[in-house]
């Protein structure tokens, strides 16, 4: 299996690096959540759309929008 970003070696749905910065937008977005009453689509453009965000972080956001992902539960 293959990071569907990178293409690095994985046992999961991301490599390590893109799997790291998945969970991080994951935790981020309760905060994000309960500041802002924004959505998991909104969150993830402005994540991706920000010039101050890490390269993995927004590679992992584009990949979600691209493929329409739904809200993790949390």
């Amino acid at each position: 299996m293959t990071c569907p970003i990178c293409s690095r070696g994985t046992q999961e749905s991301y490599c390590d690096f893109h799997r790291m910065a998945h969970d991080n937008l994951t935790k981020a977005y309760v905060e994000w959540r309960d500041a802002m009453n924004i959505t998991w689509e909104e969150y993830l453009k402005i994540v991706a759309d920000n010039p101050n965000t890490g390269q993995w972080a927004i590679e992992v956001a584009r990949d979600l929008l691209g493929k329409g992902v739904e809200r993790p539960a949390i």
